[in-house]
């Protein structure tokens, strides 16, 4: 089975290749072809009614992240509310790409309806959406790294939570500064835009410079050691930024033991229940939230509709926010609430 495997991710590559012709590369962050999630129901109608006898199975990344979990919050919210059944699964960790593959490709076996995926990398689960493909399933890439001829994307704009974390410095940081980053897995979509958004906003303007720029994984150890060295290296450093909410915290924990943490920045994205306390205990200076229970509601919608037979566009985006000690609160308030129309508001203030 393991050999099988093996020989499926070795062929993503050529797969994507022969796709390419039915679609072009997908990049969410500059799809022409979206559809805000505020607009789905002024563009597309109402959402269709349910059958109860659906059955969505729901592939993540790892349950070991709070992100993924919340995810996945997402999309039980919806079925429970329309009465159908869902399955949500994933892989024992952020790196086992060929576990995450098995369940995929497990689930197709088994006569669900659709399928909401947020790959590992940008190919490991390419083989599987090969499958249900020919099983005409209809699958869903739901944030994250992305699948190069994925048909529907459901997820942020990620370069601009590095644009946003940027600003932040560039605002907060008039003399300058040394400032660095610690980055997603190498080679997936979100870590590579989310750098990138960030780096070239930094350099746009000039004055802060990017003094290391390092892999951590998804691992909050990964980033404690990086953030040491960096430190090490660097021991004017103003300000980190870090892919994710568990690598953030992570760095703030080296930079407490650096005791750096009145001179040192530290950003994450995510939006993570955890980061939230840290903000609120002054240890993490914000994140990006990208609002991952609404994230799971929009796919779980999205998918519906594409049962249904609606022409969704390829990529529907959702929001996100810089969160600061400033408006913590009141992000905290608007996501307890669970109405969506609040959080809206929020955000169009």
């Amino acid at each position: 089975m393991k050999k099988s495997i093996i020989t499926l991710l070795a062929c993503s590559t050529l797969t994507a290749n022969l796709w390419a012709a039915d679609l072009s590369t997908l990049n969410p962050d500059t799809e022409q072809d979206r559809t805000d999630w505020t607009q789905l129901t002024e563009k597309y109608g109402p959402m269709p009614k349910a059958n109860s006898k659906l059955k969505i199975a729901g592939v993540s990344k790892t349950l070991t992240n709070a992100y993924w979990r919340s995810l996945g919050d997402g999309y039980k919210n919806i079925a429970e509310k329309d009465g159908f059944t869902t399955v949500y699964q994933a892989a024992a960790n952020e790196g086992d790409q060929l576990g995450q593959l098995s369940i995929a490709e497990t689930l197709i076996t088994q006569g669900f309806n659709g399928l909401l995926v947020s790959p590992q990398t940008d190919s490991n689960l390419q083989p599987a959406y090969e499958t249900a493909k020919r099983k005409g399933v209809p699958v869903v890439n739901v944030n994250d790294a992305v699948m190069p001829n994925a048909q529907y994307y459901v997820g942020n704009v990620q370069k601009d939570n590095g644009v946003r974390v940027a600003k932040w410095f560039i605002k907060h940081n008039p003399k300058g500064g040394k400032v660095a980053i610690i980055q997603g897995q190498a080679g997936v979509f979100a870590a590579r835009q989310r750098t990138e958004g960030f780096e070239e906003t930094i350099k746009a303007d000039g004055k802060l410079e990017i003094v290391a720029s390092i892999p951590a994984d998804w691992s909050r150890e990964k980033a404690y050691n990086a953030t040491a060295t960096i430190l090490q290296q660097h021991p004017d450093l103003v300000g980190i930024y870090a892919n994710n909410d568990g690598m953030a915290l992570g760095v703030v924990e080296a930079v407490r033991a650096a005791k750096k943490s009145e001179q040192v920045a530290v950003f994450g994205t995510d939006g993570i229940a955890d980061a939230y306390n840290s903000i609120k205990r002054g240890e993490l200076t914000g994140t990006v939230d990208s609002f991952p229970v609404l994230t799971g509601e929009v796919a779980m919608n999205v998918l519906l509709r594409i049962i249904d037979g609606q022409p969704i566009s390829r990529v529907v985006s959702t929001p996100q926010a810089l969160i600061t000690r400033d408006n913590v609160d009141t992000f905290i308030e608007a996501k307890k609430s669970a109405d969506n129309q609040q959080l809206l508001n929020l955000l169009n203030q």
